[in-house]
């Protein structure tokens, strides 16, 4: 999706050549578009997590549906949090976020991974997180497809 501004500046630089934003009185863009540039050097490979998860050091946010989980199984130690819930429920007070999701809410200097089936939904959360201050916010963008193979390959080779 591409934001108003840099459209309106696009266009405008379009017409006027290489005026400088500024001049022409708009933001300028750079602040916002950091953190999205910057959130794919946030990616968590499948060794990276499960040491994460084994240090116990993040919490893990699922943002898929609650019926995919239910359907085709969940990451060890994950919590649920739809997509369409990210932004509000990382902003809740913390007693009803622990009411709904029962864990405690993170804060902003947390580390937080956010997965979901293949990396898309979960990317789509890193930018919300990001964006209200989570900077340390990451995701696992193998999701849940890249898990469930591994797990099962490594289950596999043990027997």
């Amino acid at each position: 999706m591409v934001q108003p501004g840099l459209l309106l500046w696009s266009v405008r630089r379009a017409v006027l050549g290489s005026a400088k934003p500024a001049l022409l009185g708009l933001k300028s863009i750079k602040g916002s578009c950091h953190n999205f540039c910057t959130a794919a050097s946030k990616d968590v490979t499948y060794k990276e997590l499960k040491n994460l998860l084994n240090s116990k050091n993040i919490m893990l946010i699922d943002v898929r549906e609650t019926w995919e989980i239910l359907e085709y199984g969940k990451i060890p130690g994950s919590i649920n949090i739809p997509l369409v819930e990210v932004g509000h429920a990382l902003q809740m007070n913390p007693r009803d976020f622990e009411d709904k999701y029962n864990e405690v809410k993170p804060s902003e200097s947390d580390k937080l991974v956010f997965s979901c089936l293949a990396g898309v939904r979960s990317k789509k959360a890193l930018d919300t997180a990001i964006s209200l201050g989570f900077n340390s916010a990451q995701h696992y963008a193998g999701g849940w497809k890249e898990w469930a193979s591994y797990e099962f390959s490594e289950n596999k080779q043990g027997n």
